[in-house]
């Protein structure tokens, strides 16, 4: 049952904006290969779409640990190699991009020069299990998810909130693989995307910080799960599912009202609006494709934006 009115879910077709080009591809083998896709070469694996307010495009390729810019004139342009597997990227006030680095931890790149530092590599000398994603509050405070191969096996994923003067909150603990990671439009709740427990998780923020009675939103199924996820200006919530070739579009109550289905590959990593349009961008890392779909709404302001 997608909803409490027994009607089908409208589904919107996105389109293919552009691809990685053959000339950035990069097809030897590589370690996060030889762990996540055992036996196979892959080329690149596209993820953490995030736009700057010139309308440029940044993308992550995790294996080969690059980050890239794609101009508003679809031109592609390597801008940082991090070093590590990059992930999610979260576009900071001033300009910086900051990006969930699975090997290396939380990493800021200046994208005018494409220099990388370490914001965050440990905890209390305690290396991360494998960082996923990141947003910010409207205040700057950084959410982040601390993934690794955790699942249902081993329910030991975390998420994080690293605040503005330094102080860093562990928020969830046993969580069977945190992935992405959103704000509803308020700031009132917080969404992580479980993926091995194929379910979107909310919990509210208290008044301290804390956060309490965190709950399964929307629970989904497929061979993996709920990936990245953004929000839009009429606080619908927008999730990207890793194996099922598409996102779903979720109202404030948890129900399915829209599908964005991709006209290429299966698996949806990730989600982001471009600034002051109605258009989703998608990332298809299957393919190495980036989708667009135009959507209900404009995104909901993000912390780059105010």
């Amino acid at each position: 049952m997608w909803n409490l009115d027994f009607t089908p879910p409208q589904v919107i077709e996105a389109r293919v904006l552009t691809r990685m080009p053959d000339a950035l591809r990069r097809p030897v083998r590589s370690e996060w290969a030889d762990a996540n896709k055992p036996g196979q070469i892959v080329d690149c694996f596209l993820e953490g779409p995030a736009f700057d307010g010139a309308g440029n495009l940044y993308l992550t390729d995790i294996p080969h640990g690059r980050v890239f810019r794609v101009t508003p004139s679809l031109q592609w342009e390597a801008v940082a190699e991090t070093g590590g597997w990059p992930n999610g990227i979260a576009l900071h006030r001033d300009g910086t991009l900051w990006v969930a680095d699975y090997r290396r931890g939380l990493l800021r790149v200046d994208p005018t020069n494409g220099s990388v530092e370490t914001v965050l590599g440990h905890r209390n000398s305690e290396s991360f299990k494998g960082l996923n994603d990141l947003c910010f509050d409207a205040q700057g405070n950084l959410y982040f998810t601390d993934q690794g191969q955790s699942g249902l096996h081993d329910p030991t994923g975390r998420v994080y909130r690293l605040r503005t003067d330094g102080g860093l909150d562990l928020l969830i603990a046993n969580a069977p693989s945190p992935n992405g990671i959103a704000l509803d439009r308020d700031g009132r709740f917080l969404f992580v995307a479980v993926t091995r427990g194929n379910a979107v998780w909310r919990g509210p923020l208290l008044p301290d910080g804390s956060v309490s009675k965190v709950g399964a939103f929307r629970t989904f199924f497929g061979t993996s799960g709920p990936d990245g996820m953004a929000v839009d200006a009429d606080n619908r919530l927008v999730v990207s599912h890793a194996s099922l070739g598409c996102a779903f579009v979720m109202n404030a109550r948890g129900e399915v009202t829209h599908v964005v289905k991709s006209p290429t590959g299966h698996t949806i990593t990730n989600v982001a609006y471009r600034p002051g349009s109605r258009e989703l961008v998608l990332t298809d890392s299957e393919t190495g494709t980036v989708l667009c779909a135009d959507m209900l709404a404009s995104g909901a302001q993000l912390f780059a934006q105010r």
